[in-house]
């Protein structure tokens, strides 16, 4: 199926106030998020994946041994994540549901040791990528990191929370300075509502 660029789920200049610009906004949903679209629709014709789901192209385009994932995975992977993104953040979904900070004080220890190990998950990730708050088959919960497009689909686990850690995601409001990126995510962007609702 053809690749569509959803609009936000909220305003260009809601989240001024918690982090993240209007003009991040802009450049990030309109600019790169577009290109992923575009270019994964070029792709995509006469791949043989054209009546696929998107999950499904992820899934059956991806190869744990390549050095260089290909072209229709990068686009069609970075579409997916930029999707769940912009779903994880928003204005609204501050307070923490109580299942969810159950089920990450009796994972981590604390919900302090989640947001330290989430913080370095996206620090640690060298060069362009994610990292995620995972659900596992098993029900456990997990802390990863996957470079550039890469994402839990790849790895048959369930996105909880994602953040995109390429630079064109920070850069405009914290310049380098991607732990104060990560922190503030963490703080003021996270719609935890969403996050508890992906929980199986």
């Amino acid at each position: 199926m053809a690749f569509e660029l959803p609009s936000l789920p909220y305003a260009y200049d809601s989240l001024e106030s918690l982090g993240m610009s209007k003009e991040t906004l802009n450049f990030h949903h309109d600019f790169h998020h577009k290109a992923y679209v575009d270019n994964g629709n070029k792709l995509l014709e006469g791949s043989g994946h054209e009546e696929k789901s998107l999950e499904n192209i992820i899934e059956d385009t991806y190869s744990s041994t390549a050095i260089v994932q290909s072209g229709l995975f990068n686009n069609a992977s970075q579409h997916w994540n930029h999707i769940q993104f912009w779903e994880m953040m928003g204005p609204s979904g501050k307070t923490m549901p109580s299942a969810l900070e159950s089920a990450l004080n009796n994972q981590f220890g604390s919900i302090e040791k989640f947001k330290d190990e989430f913080i370095a998950a996206g620090v640690g990730q060298f060069g362009s990528g994610w990292c995620w708050l995972v659900q596992e088959v098993d029900g456990t919960l997990k802390i990863t990191k996957t470079e550039n497009g890469v994402n839990p689909l790849c790895f048959g686990q369930t996105a909880l929370l994602g953040c995109d850690v390429w630079e064109h995601s920070y850069y405009i409001d914290f310049r380098n300075k991607r732990p104060v990126y990560l922190q503030n995510f963490l703080e003021n962007l996270v719609n935890w509502e969403n996050v508890a609702e992906r929980i199986r």
